[in-house]
């Protein structure tokens, strides 16, 4: 399945997926650049909670730019294949090696606010991150290295406490859909 027709099968979690969901597909029809970086109004982007086989620790990185523990992911910049772009971000921002999804299937959506910054000396206007999320599971004992340019560590956490580590208020309410909704899954991995 492409990543258009993954989108339209994606079950909405709540009134906010449906509405951020409805936004992404009217976003993605209505841009020829949607999978760029050059649409100065969004990108689509995917990420990923990484957790622990048990699901009881969550995977973050220091974040640069936000200046909090975040979970991994990044832009989709030309590449279709959603899950392939979360994995590769999670092993690059991580060091991580073994890592798998849950499912193939999509795990949230959310589109996401980002305030205009400074990335490697040049301005980022303010837009919207289109994002898809996958569930990952990762060895929590593989050896974990931070990529200096986009975070400053990577720790793993309990999930009972990590949002005590988290100082984007907006981002708590995402990770406490993830957790929420983690709690019904069970992945055959």
């Amino acid at each position: 399945m492409n990543y258009i027709d993954l989108i339209k099968a994606y079950e909405p979690k709540n009134e906010q997926e449906m509405m951020d969901k409805k936004a992404m597909l009217s976003f993605i029809s209505q841009n020829e650049d949607h999978l760029l970086r050059s649409n100065l109004i969004g990108h689509l982007t995917s990420s990923a909670i990484v957790v622990n086989k048990s699901m009881d620790k969550v995977l973050f990185c220091y974040h640069n730019i936000y200046q909090s523990w975040s979970w991994v992911g990044g832009h989709v910049d030309g590449n279709p294949d959603f899950l392939d772009v979360a994995i590769k971000e999670a092993r690059e921002e991580t060091g991580v090696k073994n890592i798998k999804a849950c499912t193939s299937d999509i795990f949230m959506i959310d589109n996401i606010y980002v305030h205009n910054h400074m990335k490697n000396g040049v301005y980022v206007p303010d837009h919207i991150h289109l994002n898809v999320t996958y569930l990952l599971i990762a060895n929590e004992h593989d050896t974990l290295t931070h990529k200096p340019d986009e975070n400053q560590g990577v720790k793993w956490f309990d999930i009972e406490d990590v949002l005590n580590h988290v100082s984007e208020e907006r981002m708590k309410i995402i990770y406490k859909k993830a957790f929420k909704y983690m709690k019904n899954l069970h992945c055959m991995i």
